[in-house]
């Protein structure tokens, strides 16, 4: 264990040193070309602030004007006819947005049912299953400047439906049912 714990620390900086040794060897100026990396890295954040404050105000506009709630009240009797349990509809809806939020809501249902309950297995598995499709469009899309992102939209928003499917079905035949 004790091997595995200083293997893992020695590996950030064995990896520099050897592409700082590989640079070397290949006479590529590496000073500089860290230094015009890390001014491109610092172009690249502040051009995608105003997608990244975009997309924070519109979640919380979301979250806090009541229309997940209201969203939620009339979806409950249809997932309930399916079997799906209502607790865990908001994290399906709310993943794809927000990562953050997501895991919250994650952490807010583990500590309410536990993590050996349906839903905290379901809202556990369904977190690993789905991405945050919107930020990664708008963070990675906005920072290399594409605007047509509809094919991207929907083929994620469709993989992330999947990833939800798939999970109930596959902790329902895990696990049984809630």
């Amino acid at each position: 264990m004790e091997m595995v714990n200083w293997l893992s620390l020695a590996m950030i900086p064995i990896i520099i040193a050897g592409i700082l040794i590989y640079g070397t060897i290949k006479k590529v100026p590496t000073y500089e070309s860290f230094v015009e990396g890390g001014k491109e890295g610092i172009e690249i954040a502040f051009s995608i602030i105003p997608y990244l404050v975009g997309m924070l105000v519109a979640i919380t506009v979301f979250r806090a004007s009541g229309a997940l709630d209201f969203v939620m009240g009339l979806c409950k009797p249809f997932f309930t006819a399916l079997g799906i349990p209502a607790e865990v509809v908001p994290l399906a809806l709310i993943r794809p947005i927000s990562g953050t939020a997501a895991l919250g809501m994650t952490t807010d249902l583990i500590a309410v049912y536990g993590p050996d309950s349906f839903i905290g297995r379901l809202a556990s598995v369904m977190q690993g299953s789905t991405d945050t499709t919107l930020y990664v469009l708008t963070v990675y899309f906005g920072a290399v400047g594409i605007k047509k992102m509809g094919d991207a939209l929907k083929v994620g928003l469709l993989a992330d439906l999947i990833g939800v499917v798939a999970s109930i079905i596959i902790v329902t035949l895990l696990f049984g049912s809630a």
